[in-house]
């Protein structure tokens, strides 16, 4: 009995952390939603390349009435969780999804590639039943010394892009852009392999605003 108390004793502190952990990170864009008093054209849902994206470039979000729902590390399952609350509760006209990046690096553990897409697909059904459009992007390159995950990524892409196709959705190739070759990101438009730098999101931007002219026609101009 003793021993059964002292282990409860010892988990306990470990399932109350656990209890309280914002595992979605819903408290990252709450007060930013809640201070819109107009809804963004476009939302901008992703990881720490979204979010860098926000930092390197602030004025591309904000001139085009653009919203940056990035967060750092996340997998494909946490945006999927607060998609509502920082996608379709915000009305925006679009959505522009880039995400997977941290699921094939394992972030979360392990996860098969038909599970992320199934989580980007859920995300564009989602925006579509709220009457928002769903742009559907490529993961980047990445590092090559990682092994295999340089053909997750094409396998990925590729699984997106046959999705967006066959729905009818708009597919923003960043990765044929960025890519050296060998499955890595070129050197120009990085400094660690995984995330662009202001020069790598110069390239991005020329990419995905021509994607959006319908959205936003200011921005493609």
């Amino acid at each position: 009995m003793k021993k059964l108390i002292l282990l409860i004793a010892l988990a306990l502190p470990a399932l109350l952390t656990a209890q309280q952990r914002d595992w979605a990170n819903y408290g990252r864009y709450a007060e930013a939603n809640a201070q819109l008093t107009t809804p963004p054209a476009v939302v901008f849902m992703g990881n720490s390349i979204t979010d860098g994206w926000d930092n390197a470039h602030p004025e591309f979000f904000t001139a085009n009435n653009f919203a940056c729902r990035g967060i750092g590390g996340q997998v494909t399952g946490q945006m999927l969780c607060r998609f509502r609350a920082d996608v379709i509760n915000l009305h925006p006209q679009a959505v522009v999804i880039l995400a997977g990046t941290n699921d094939l690096a394992q972030n979360n553990g392990p996860i098969a590639t038909q599970h992320i897409v199934e989580n980007i697909i859920s995300m564009a059904e989602l925006a579509m039943a709220a009457g928002i459009r769903p742009i559907i992007c490529s993961v980047l390159p990445w590092r090559t010394e990682i092994e295999s995950v340089p053909e997750k990524i094409r396998d990925l892409n590729a699984r997106l892009h046959r999705y967006a196709s066959d729905r009818g959705l708009i597919w923003v190739d960043y990765y044929t852009a960025m890519d050296a070759g060998d499955g890595s990101m070129r050197s120009e438009y990085t400094k660690d392999g995984v995330h662009p730098t202001p020069e790598g999101y110069d390239v991005m931007e020329r990419i995905v605003l021509p994607a959006l002219a319908h959205y936003c026609p200011a921005a493609a101009k």
